[in-house]
């Protein structure tokens, strides 16, 4: 009798395997497939229990985070054209550590982000619909289709341009882009960038409805995907997801516990850690140590990124394009970038060229 109890609990133990199900629901079910006289047998329902609670993993926690601050982001014109959606650095909320702008463009034909500077920032650019030229003054030139991204480190400074492709068969290019601080080690050190075609960012599909592009950190797939991990590097620490759901879906995507998050809403209607939310809107996480994610359920067919980073408790002090630490530094960004030097080095002619 002992082995046919045993052979059960294997049994719904693989399936609690294959279906991601905590083991405890199940238990009762397992009886029913029990000849009668085990279902009756007090010593079966003992061992059965015991033979799950020995054979079980560990189960990671999941506790939910929470919103804390929920901000529209409201349209405004930005560059030549363009239009964004900018709810981090806008006046409702300036800066959340690390993470100093979010914002949600759309460029029509002839908009678009002519040539500016940088210092001190990472960008971290992906492409929703349509097409973006980029190039710099350091002679880096390139062009983002949907699903591509561009993770950006500005360091001591480039200046570059960001304009929508306006080609025939192209649509109007709309995007995200995100402004994330700098570590003050890296604002010294020369520009890089790290260019990722969508092909290049796995997907994990954990189950039925739910797609997550692993632009940044890592998450769990279904069965024959396992831990799904993005190849992008980020010398701050960040994690980012965009995530797609069907309706009724829902999946917990874990985060790492006390890092800053929020999730911004592309598409539909969702709940974010219990609480409902519309496109176009940024929720601020909860970061609290004993909550190892945040629970996402799919009210309408969805899209939302979701986007932690690790805070480095730093002085931010910006100034348009240029973040540093003091409004000293911020002078001299300036004069370096006048000058031509400090990283801005050929800048201004490339500049001058493109006007």
């Amino acid at each position: 009798m002992r082995s046919r109890v045993l052979l059960a609990a294997a049994a719904v133990l693989a399936a609690c395997f294959a279906l991601r199900a905590p083991v405890s629901p199940l238990l009762s079910r397992v009886r029913s497939y029990l000849p009668t006289p085990l279902r009756r047998s007090s010593f079966a329902t003992a061992s059965l229990a015991a033979s799950l609670r020995s054979q079980s993993p560990v189960m990671t926690s999941q506790t939910s985070r929470t919103v804390v601050k929920g901000v529209y982001a409201v349209e405004q014109d930005e560059g030549v054209g363009a239009r964004v959606r900018r709810s981090i650095g806008g006046m409702s909320l300036r800066h959340i550590d690390p993470f100093l702008m979010l914002d949600h463009f759309t460029a029509t034909p002839g908009a678009g982000f002519p040539s500016h500077p940088h210092r001190g920032q990472a960008t971290l650019t992906r492409i929703v619909s349509g097409a973006m030229d980029h190039a710099d003054s350091t002679g880096r030139e390139g062009r983002l289709f949907p699903g591509d991204i561009q993770y950006m480190e500005a360091g001591r400074g480039v200046a570059h341009s960001e304009m929508p492709v306006t080609e025939d068969g192209i649509d109007n290019c709309e995007g995200m882009q995100l402004w994330l601080d700098l570590p003050t080690d890296r604002k010294r050190a020369p520009a890089t960038y790290q260019d990722l075609k969508a092909s290049d960012i796995p997907n994990a599909h954990p189950s039925e409805g739910v797609e997550i592009a692993v632009v940044a950190g890592k998450a769990q797939g279904n069965a024959s995907e396992g831990t799904v991990v993005s190849p992008l590097v980020s010398n701050g620490g960040c994690e980012y997801y965009d995530i797609k759901l069907s309706k009724g879906a829902s999946v917990f995507q874990n985060l790492t516990s006390g890092w800053t998050a929020f999730v911004y809403v592309l598409r539909g209607d969702v709940k974010i850690g219990g609480k409902a939310c519309t496109k176009h809107n940024t929720q601020v996480l909860s970061a609290e140590s004993d909550q190892s994610g945040i629970q996402l359920e799919a009210l309408s067919e969805a899209r939302m990124i979701v986007v932690s980073g690790r805070p480095l408790n730093q002085p931010i002090f910006q100034h348009g394009p240029f973040i540093v630490s003091s409004r000293e530094e911020a002078i001299q960004a300036i004069r370096d970038f006048q000058s031509g030097q400090n990283g801005f080095e050929g800048a201004a002619a490339w500049l001058s060229a493109r006007s």
